[in-house]
């Protein structure tokens, strides 16, 4: 028997609620965000050169950097939508 998708996202949304029953959130996505701000000290420092607060800190402003470039991006996406429906 083959599902609906509103079935189907059900299902899902049941799932995702189980999990977060039991679970915090921040320990199931804790492999996740690690590995998202590890490319960010790889990407300042691919070698591994840098002292470990150095590559913190140059990480740290990667990775606001990569959040302001998608603020940027969302705003200008916004901006479009609205002058199209105007």
């Amino acid at each position: 028997m083959s599902m609906t998708p509103a079935e189907r996202s059900l299902r899902a949304k049941i799932g995702a609620h189980a999990l977060h029953s039991r679970y915090d959130g921040t320990v199931i996505t804790a492999p996740a965000r690690s590995t998202f701000l590890a490319t960010f000290e790889r990407q300042v420092d691919p070698d591994g050169v840098l002292p470990e607060g150095e590559r913190q800190r140059r990480a740290d402003h990667a990775l606001r950097a990569h959040m302001a470039r998608l603020a940027l991006k969302s705003s200008q996406a916004r901006a479009r939508k609205a002058g199209r429906v105007r």
